[in-house]
């Protein structure tokens, strides 16, 4: 089972992303997929989860607006749409699959490797 994150980079602030998050060796759509960040010195925080269904998604309160989370469950793929992206975005991005709708980082079971993003002023 892998979790293939990409799409990071260098972008100014005001700028866009997108990240996707291409799963192989399991079926993607039977899980809620979710993107967290991390800083250093900082613990991992959920940014955005969308369920297997993609009825539900949750959103941080920061990125509430400017990112919008998706999933292709025919492609086998999630995506983080990132726009009008600030310095505080800044971190290593992780996707990341689990069997029910949540935030909380100990209860998802598949992680992808992280992509860094990395937002300039």
């Amino acid at each position: 089972v892998q979790l293939q994150a990409s799409g990071g980079g260098l972008e100014q602030a005001g700028g866009s992303l997108r990240l996707s998050c291409a799963a192989s060796g399991l079926n993607l759509g039977n899980y809620a997929v979710a993107w967290f960040r991390q800083t250093p010195g900082k613990e991992r925080e959920a940014v955005s989860v969308i369920s297997f269904s993609g009825r539900n998604i949750y959103y941080k309160d920061s990125v509430k607006g400017r990112f919008t989370i998706s999933r292709d469950n025919a492609k086998n793929t999630a995506y983080l749409q990132m726009n009008n992206l600030k310095p505080e975005d800044t971190a290593v991005y992780y996707c990341a699959s689990a069997d029910i709708m949540t935030t909380v980082a100990e209860e998802f079971v598949y992680w992808g490797q992280g992509t860094l993003v990395t937002v300039s002023s």
